[in-house]
């Protein structure tokens, strides 16, 4: 399980550093997409092949199930970290997450995000002032 956040910086070629307790917990091989709320995905290679069969079986014939496939495997890569613990990101998916300098690689269960640190202060910031709300809902959902 990914868990915690983790301030670090992108360097000039786009390499990162994973957090070591994240190391520990990716595969040899995994995988970096767009995600959501304009950060990136990361799955460790078990949790993208679940994921990949979750979305083969959309209906192609749903306009929205086609869109998101397209978008989600278009941008995705197959990484690995290198022997110093970095990882360099693709410029298609620096841009989509407008990663430039300061970065928050943050642990969600079985993913990992990586977003601009200034976009995920404001969602954390908007996020917690509205926690309350969003648990309630997730009340609704049997959380």
């Amino acid at each position: 399980m990914f868990i915690g956040e983790y301030i670090h910086t992108i360097d000039n070629k786009g390499r990162i550093n994973i957090p070591s307790k994240f190391r520990e917990k990716l595969s040899e091989r995994f995988f970096i997409t767009k995600g959501l709320d304009n950060c990136l995905f990361v799955f460790p290679e078990s949790e993208w092949n679940i994921f990949e069969e979750k979305l083969k079986r959309l209906p192609l014939t749903n306009r929205n199930a086609r869109a998101f496939v397209r978008l989600f495997f278009s941008g995705a890569t197959q990484c690995s970290i290198d022997k110093q613990g970095r990882v360099t990101i693709p410029q298609n998916l620096r841009e989509y997450g407008k990663l430039e300098k300061e970065i928050a690689i943050i642990g969600v269960s079985t993913r990992i995000e990586i977003w601009s640190k200034d976009i995920w202060d404001d969602y954390n910031n908007s996020a917690n002032i509205s926690y309350d709300e969003i648990a309630e809902k997730m009340a609704e959902l049997g959380i």
